[in-house]
């Protein structure tokens, strides 16, 4: 890996939201804490539907399913010898990380001070020679382009934040999901960070709306 940037003090608090500390001492939240906000009323309105029990065990099976899986995804790309305890899912996806090459960074901190906001990427490379934010991903079920509003969020924002932090502009991103099922189903989605950064300021204000009243 080319590329080396400052690990910052995380600090997750009970609720599940997420904030860091800059080196310059300054606290933003995290990138996903930012974007659930957005998503709140519709996760309230699935808890219900499925109920309480129910939806902390599947919200806790993939939570671990992915820690699992973005450290497989990792240990693969640096090659180091891989315990595989996600099945067919890793394996079905080995094919897209063969695709990667010329990797800057992996599971490395970055944080913007013009968004006061921050995140850990999962990988800056080339994809299919391409430079790309890269984002893996796992689903119990096939994903459509426009339910995915979130991962281009916070794809763009990952974009910005590494231009600030290390001058490179990479304008564009790749959403790999590896999918439960179909069984041996992967998708790909590619898009522009241009296309998605505004759109994510629009939350990233929301944000700051939300919680100063909050605190009122």
């Amino acid at each position: 890996m080319k590329i080396t940037l400052p690990v910052l003090q995380k600090i997750t608090q009970d609720n599940g939201t997420r904030h860091y500390i800059t080196p310059a001492g300054n606290r933003y939240p995290s990138v996903t804490t930012v974007i659930s906000e957005e998503k709140k009323k519709q996760l309230a309105a699935w808890r219900k539907w499925v109920g309480r029990v129910e939806a902390d065990r599947i919200k806790n099976f993939a939570a671990n399913r992915g820690t699992h899986f973005h450290k497989l995804c990792e240990q693969h790309l640096q090659g180091t010898p891989v315990q595989n305890n996600v099945g067919i899912m890793f394996d079905q996806f080995k094919p897209l990380l063969h695709r990667i090459s010329n990797i800057q960074c992996m599971e490395q901190h970055l944080y913007s001070d013009h968004m006061q906001v921050a995140g850990q990427v999962d990988c800056v490379a080339e994809f299919d020679n391409y430079p790309m934010i890269i984002d893996f991903k796992t689903s119990s079920k096939l994903k459509l382009r426009k339910n995915i509003w979130d991962y281009f969020m916070q794809g763009a924002a990952y974009s910005q934040m590494y231009l600030e932090r290390t001058g490179i502009d990479i304008p564009c991103m790749a959403i790999l999901i590896s999918c439960e099922n179909p069984a041996g189903t992967c998708q790909i989605y590619i898009d522009k960070r241009d296309n998605w950064l505004d759109k994510f300021q629009v939350l990233r204000h929301a944000y700051d709306q939300v919680t100063e009243h909050a605190c009122v």
